[in-house]
């Protein structure tokens, strides 16, 4: 492969790592400013769909429906019933003990009547219990933290002469910094924590460990090669940059993918994409930038504090 790159990677690494760091305590940070929206898969609540004729403004709707309730807080997504070609809109109402049938009957009222020119009518009401959803991201949890146990362990094997398990430590450090940015996304733009949320880390690791994997056997294989006439920093600056095309073509043409999913979602006001392909787009920078600038330069700061506790135990 032709080198096309040639950026010093390892001689700005306290850059990097500087950078990771500000945009993990921001992402961090924004929970305590912003606080975590919670879909109704986790808190629980009530689904009411309804289908209708015209047109409806989301937002005036949603205000309606909440002066209706008492003031309760409501979300809503509109979209389009395939088996009668009407529209449809749905609100959901978080609430620990659902919402009583009292109160489904004067929501329903109010709305009926305030929409009468739209035929609008109530096809489907459900309860959402919140432990479904807290089973869904605790299995989702325990899914991820056993891959990274398996990552560490096949990395430390598979790489053991760059690095083994500290080479492993490094990878999932990038993962968890990937999440975090991913959910700092969701936060600062007020997108609830849902199903989608999920979606979008487990793709964005799927990514981001490719990408460090194909780094990690660049530089083995430079190892290989070089040791002799190269030292470990320009090994592993030359494996980066042989590697640097195929990680930012690759990102590149996913996220393009995204931010046209995500155009074309905002210009139907179709919430419920959005908040899967605009976290995705954050998602792969970050998975991008995670595995070039910062799982190989914290590998190398972390060999750095290695050798010199050693040194200082020798002097000693």
């Amino acid at each position: 492969m032709n080198k096309k790159f040639n950026f010093d990677f390892v001689g700005h690494k306290k850059t990097f790592l500087i950078i990771s760091a500000v945009m993990v305590a921001i992402s961090i940070l924004s929970t305590f400013v912003f606080g975590a929206n919670l879909d109704i898969q986790f808190k629980g609540g009530t689904i009411l769909t309804y289908v209708y004729d015209g047109e409806i403004d989301q937002a005036q709707f949603e205000k309606d429906a909440s002066e209706a309730l008492g003031g309760l807080g409501v979300t809503s997504t509109v979209g389009e019933d395939f088996s009668t070609g009407r529209n449809n809109i749905q609100l959901s109402l978080i609430s620990n003990s659902g919402l009583t049938s009292d109160k489904q009957f004067a929501l329903s009222d109010a709305i009926e009547a305030k929409y009468a020119e739209n035929a609008i009518e109530l096809i489907e009401s459900s309860d959402v219990s919140p432990s479904s959803g807290k089973e869904f991201f605790l299995k989702c949890t325990v899914a991820v933290l056993l891959s990274f146990v398996v990552l560490v362990i096949y990395i430390a094997i598979r790489f053991k002469n760059i690095g083994g398990w500290l080479a492993g430590v490094c990878a999932i450090a990038a993962l968890l910094h990937d999440c975090i940015i991913v959910y700092g996304t969701f936060i600062i733009c007020g997108m609830s924590i849902n199903a989608n949320f999920m979606a979008v880390v487990l793709t964005i690791l799927g990514y981001s460990i490719n990408n460090t994997i194909v780094i990690y056997d660049r530089i083995r294989e430079n190892e290989i090669l070089y040791r002799k006439t190269k030292t470990r920093d320009e090994i592993v600056n030359l494996s980066i940059n042989q590697s640097l095309t195929r990680s930012i073509n690759t990102s590149i043409t996913t996220i393009v993918a995204m931010l046209a999913v995500t155009i074309v979602a905002a210009v139907y006001g179709v919430t419920s994409i959005i908040s899967f392909s605009l976290p995705m787009m954050v998602g792969m920078i970050a998975g991008t930038y995670s595995s070039v600038c910062f799982t190989c330069p914290l590998r190398l700061a972390l060999e750095g504090l290695r050798k010199d506790g050693k040194g200082k135990k020798k002097s000693k």
